[in-house]
C-alpha cells in the first residue's frame, strides 16, 4: 500500500484549476459584455440611420410637394382666368398679368403655355405674341384630352421643345362648361430643380435619392443621373414594396449595382410621386466597424494577456506545488532504500488500524530486522552495509506484492510489513516469502560475497475491534522480534491472539 500523500498538492492542483477557470471565465465574460455593447453601439448606428433618413426624407417631400402646389395653383388660375374673361378684348399686357400673375410665385418653374384643343401654344408666360410650338403629340395632352377628370397630370420626363433641356410636365385641362375638350395650361419643372434640392443633403459616398412616378417610372436619381431620360422600374421587388406600402423603411440590394441600401420612402404629399432616400449599409455601419475592431482589438490583447497570466499563474502553483509534493514525499520517504519512512508508516499504520476496526476484520502486522548488520558494517563498511539493506528492501517489497500492502523502514535495520485483510495464515505465508526471498540475496564486497544473509520476523494479529491501539499491536510484534532474536535468528515469532510461538525459517 502507497502511504497517503499530503494534500498539497491535491491543493495546488485545485488552485491552479481554479486560477485556468477564473482566467477563461473572467475573458470570456468581458467578451460577452463587450460583445453586447458593440450590438447595442450598432442598433445605434442603425437607428441613427434610420432617423436621419427619415428626416432627409421629410425635409425633401416638404419641398417637393410645396413646389408643385404652388405650380399647381399658378395651373388653376389660368384655367379660372381662361373661363372668367375675354381675353382676346384685353390688351397683351393685361392679358398676361391676368392669366400668368401666379406664375411669379413658382420660382422654379420653366415654361408655361396655354395649347388649344389642337396643341398650339395661345398664351405664352415669357411674352406675347406666344411662341410657335405644338404639343399634340405629347403623351400630358393626348391624357387630358382621353380623361375630362384627370386633374393634375405630372408627366415622364421629356424634352424641352424650347430649350432641350429634360423637364417634368404639369399639366390641368381646359374644359368648356359643356365639358368639350379645349386644351391645356402647362408648367415645365427641371430636372435640374431637384439636383438643386438634392445637393444640399448628405448622403454619404453610396448613398442616393429617387423619385419615381406612381407608375414605376424615375423621374430623377441623384447623385447619379438616370442613364436614360425616363426608365421604368415597375417590375422591380423595391418599387413594388414602395407602392404597395406607401411608406417605411427597410434594407434591400439596389438592382443595379448590387449595393445593399436602406430604404426610407414616402408618397410625396396626394402626388401620384414616390420619394426615397437611401443609405448604404456599409457606409452606417462603416463608422461602427472601425470603433469594434479596435475595441475588439484591444480586447482580445487584454484577454489574451489575462489568460496568459492565468496559464502562467496556474503553471507556478502546479510547479509550487509539485515541488511541496515532493518534499512531502521525501519527508515521507527512506532515502536509502525508497521505501516509507516511519513517519508515513505510523500515518498509514493508524488510518488502516481504524479502518480494520471499522470493517471488523484482523489486521497482521510483521516486524523485520537484518541479522548481524553491525558485523556487515564493521567488516566491509558502510556503503555494503547500505547495499545489505536496499537487497532487504527490495526482498521485502517483492513478498507483499498486494497494492494494500504496506513495506517501510521504521529504524536503522528494522522494517514493517502491514497486511491489511489478510489473516493469520496469509501472514504466516508472507513471512515465509521474506525469509526465502532475503536468503536468495547475493551482496558482493571486493569481489566475494558478504555471506548468507539473514532477518528475523516477529509477527502479530491484531483484533482492532476488540479495542488495542496501533501502538499496542507493534509493541506486540516487536516483542515477538525480540523473540525470535533470542531464539536463534533466521526465523519467524509469532504472537497471533493468545497463541505465541516462534518457527525457523
Amino acid at each position: 500500500m502507497t502511504p497517503r500523500l499530503p494534500t498539497a498538492l491535491t491543493r495546488g492542483a485545485q488552485a491552479a484549476q481554479t486560477w485556468l477557470l477564473l482566467g477563461t471565465l473572467v475573458p470570456l465574460g468581458i467578451i460577452a459584455v463587450c460583445t453586447l455593447m458593440l450590438l447595442q453601439l450598432r442598433q445605434d448606428a442603425w437607428d441613427k440611420a434610420e432617423r436621419t433618413a427619415q428626416n432627409l426624407l421629410q425635409v425633401i417631400e416638404r419641398d417637393i410637394d410645396r413646389n408643385v402646389e404652388i405650380i399647381d395653383l399658378a395651373l388653376k388660375s389660368v384655367v379660372e382666368n381662361l373661363q372668367m374673361y375675354d381675353l382676346e378684348e384685353i390688351s397683351p399686357r393685361f392679358r398676361q398679368r391676368i392669366l400668368f400673375d401666379r406664375a411669379v410665385n413658382a420660382r422654379d418653374l420653366g415654361v408655361m403655355l396655354v395649347l388649344d384643343e389642337h396643341g398650339n401654344a395661345l398664351y405664352d408666360a415669357a411674352g406675347w405674341p406666344a411662341r410657335r410650338i405644338n404639343g399634340a403629340d405629347r403623351e400630358y395632352f393626348r391624357a387630358h384630352k382621353a380623361d375630362p377628370g384627370i386633374g393634375l397630370h405630372i408627366s415622364r420626363p421629356v424634352i424641352s421643345q424650347l430649350n432641350g433641356t429634360p423637364v417634368v410636365v404639369l399639366s390641368r385641362r381646359i374644359g368648356l362648361s359643356d365639358q368639350s375638350f379645349s386644351g391645356i395650361v402647362l408648367g415645365s419643372l427641371s430636372l435640374s430643380y431637384f439636383d438643386s434640392l438634392f445637393a444640399r443633403i448628405k448622403l454619404g459616398r453610396e448613398g442616393t435619392i429617387n423619385l419615381f412616378l406612381d407608375d414605376g417610372t424615375r423621374l430623377v436619381r441623384y447623385p447619379e443621373p438616370n442613364p436614360e431620360l425616363a426608365p421604368n422600374f415597375a417590375d422591380s421587388a423595391n418599387f413594388q414594396r414602395f407602392r404597395r406600402e406607401r411608406s417605411g423603411s427597410f434594407v434591400g440590394v439596389t438592382h443595379s449595382d448590387g449595393v445593399q441600401r436602406l430604404y426610407a420612402f414616402t408618397q410625396v404629399g396626394g402626388l401620384p410621386l414616390i420619394l426615397n432616400v437611401a443609405l448604404s449599409t456599409d457606409e452606417i455601419e462603416a463608422e461602427w466597424r472601425g470603433k469594434a475592431l479596435v475595441i475588439g482589438a484591444m480586447l482580445l490583447a487584454l484577454c489574451g494577456l489575462t489568460i496568459g497570466l492565468s496559464f502562467l499563474i496556474a503553471w507556478e502553483l502546479r510547479r509550487r506545488s509539485e515541488a511541496e509534493a515532493a518534499l512531502a514525499r521525501l519527508s515521507r520517504t527512506d532515502a536509502l532504500t525508497g521505501l516509507p519512512n516511519r513517519r508515513a508508516f505510523e500515518e498509514a499504520f493508524a488510518r488502516t488500524f481504524a479502518e480494520a476496526r471499522r470493517r471488523g476484520e484482523p489486521l497482521p502486522l510483521l516486524v523485520v530486522d537484518a541479522d548481524h548488520f553491525k558485523r556487515y558494517n564493521d567488516r566491509h563498511g558502510h556503503a555494503v552495509g547500505d547495499r545489505v539493506l536496499q537487497g532487504i528492501a527490495g526482498a521485502l517489497s517483492a513478498s507483499a506484492r498486494r497494492p494494500a500492502d504496506l513495506v517501510a523502514r521504521v529504524g536503522g535495520e528494522e522494517f514493517a510489513i502491514l497486511l491489511p485483510g489478510t489473516d493469520a495464515e496469509g501472514a504466516v505465508s508472507v513471512a515465509e516469502r521474506v525469509h526465502a526471498a532475503v536468503a536468495g540475496l547475493v551482496v558482493e564486497a571486493e569481489g566475494a560475497s558478504v555471506g548468507r544473509i539473514t532477518v528475523s520476523v516477529g509477527l502479530a494479529l491484531g483484533l482492532p475491534r476488540e479495542g488495542g491501539t496501533p501502538g499496542a499491536l507493534f509493541d506486540l510484534a516487536d516483542a515477538a522480534l525480540y523473540e525470535a532474536k533470542a531464539t536463534g535468528r533466521d526465523r519467524t515469532c509469532y504472537a497471533l491472539m493468545d497463541v505465541d510461538g516462534c518457527k525457523a525459517a
